[in-house]
């Protein structure tokens, strides 16, 4: 049987240019999209019995715009007025621009990345003496306390929100050829919306190294690893492994 139906695990693009629409015409397969996570907010008052305060830091650290809403989030819910002095780190230049939806952008110091966690951490060596506080999802990166911590900053972790899974109960009885997945938890919806799940001939896709390992500690195949030499995007892999198998069949 030939690939006919993609199952992407995230969002629909919002923008009608996206590699994946380009995929579907080149191919003639029908991609669905579906966030098998969301994310859901910690509330203030879970948020205090953290025992974090917000006005003790002089700097904070973005890695997505969904920190960044949840940091002024709680901070209106806290009713605490953030001071003109605080400075901020985002992970790329869109979490930068994005900030002007809750602050006056010239009148702030703000600094910004490539989008990778790394490079952001070269930037905040230049401020060592900052005292940092690092919104994110209980479900996070192993990465960035690994980081922080290798390199002597004086930070704190904020839990302020929280990645579940969707219920994609709908999904039952819908068949598709492929499912694409970008992170772990990914996987773990997955396996909680179907406890039964049988792979068979269907093929997983995966985007990153704690990805790929969670489909094989889940004891599923993993057929299309990503990235690799020859595709550094999903799209473009997608695209390699669909042309390849439904030219054998």
């Amino acid at each position: 049987m030939k690939i006919k139906k993609v199952l992407v695990s995230q969002p629909e693009p919002t923008t009608g240019k996206s590699p994946y629409y380009d995929l579907a015409d080149k191919t003639g397969v029908k991609i669905d999209f579906r966030p098998f996570i969301q994310v859901e907010p910690v509330s203030a008052k879970d948020f205090r019995s953290q025992k974090v305060s917000i006005l003790d830091h002089t700097a904070v650290v973005f890695t997505s715009r969904t920190a960044i809403d949840n940091y002024f989030r709680i901070a209106q819910e806290m009713r605490l007025t953030i001071p003109d002095t605080m400075k901020y780190f985002c992970i790329s230049e869109a979490a930068a621009f994005y900030l002007q939806k809750y602050i006056v952008y010239r009148k702030r110091k703000i600094f910004n990345s490539t989008g990778k966690f790394p490079d952001l951490v070269e930037v905040m060596q230049k401020h060592k003496d900052e005292k940092f506080l690092v919104p994110l999802s209980d479900i996070h990166k192993p990465q960035i306390p690994e980081l922080l911590n290798a390199n002597g900053f004086n930070y704190t972790k904020a839990i302020m929100y929280k990645t579940v899974s969707s219920d994609l109960s709908d999904l039952a009885d819908v068949n598709y050829d492929i499912l694409v997945f970008f992170s772990p938890s990914g996987i773990a919806s997955l396996l909680k919306n179907f406890p039964e799940f049988k792979q068979n001939e269907t093929k997983i896709a995966s985007f990153g190294a704690s990805t790929a390992k969670a489909v094989q500690e889940a004891g599923l195949r993993l057929d299309i690893q990503v990235p690799n030499p020859q595709a550094p995007s999903m799209a473009m892999a997608l695209d390699q492994f669909i042309t390849e198998y439904n030219k054998k069949k």
